[in-house]
């Protein structure tokens, strides 16, 4: 006779502030309100020039993540370029962590792979 139990699994609890990705693929089911709504703002986070140019300057920075302090000549001053970078972090597509008195961000690569995915079905 055993004395093992099997016990039941339990879907990963999702820390606050954390990242979830947005959406399936477009052609493996329809989305949800709840996926439309994330991915929607996702989208539309980087429908603004400044903000695609400023997502594209992160995710190309050497090591994978940017300093605020090396990110700021986009053409916008520097509380427009922390008004767009918040925009970024609120819609998942980016991260960030003080160090000191600078903020480095970094590219949500589980968000950006779940877009991608998303997208990349057609063809």
């Amino acid at each position: 006779m055993s004395n093992t139990k099997a016990l039941p699994l339990l879907e990963p609890e999702v820390a606050e502030g954390a990242v979830v990705p947005c959406c399936p693929p477009l052609t493996e089911r329809p989305l949800t309100a709840e996926e439309a709504e994330r991915t929607a703002a996702m989208f539309k986070a980087l429908g603004d020039p400044v903000r695609l140019r400023l997502f594209s300057l992160v995710a190309s920075h050497a090591g994978g993540e940017a300093c605020v302090c090396d990110i700021s000549d986009v053409g916008v001053s520097q509380p427009t370029v922390s008004h767009h970078l918040k925009k970024l972090k609120e819609a998942g597509l980016l991260t960030s962590e003080r160090r000191g008195t600078w903020v480095y961000y970094r590219v949500e690569p589980s968000v950006v792979a779940a877009m991608g995915k998303m997208l990349g079905t057609f063809g």
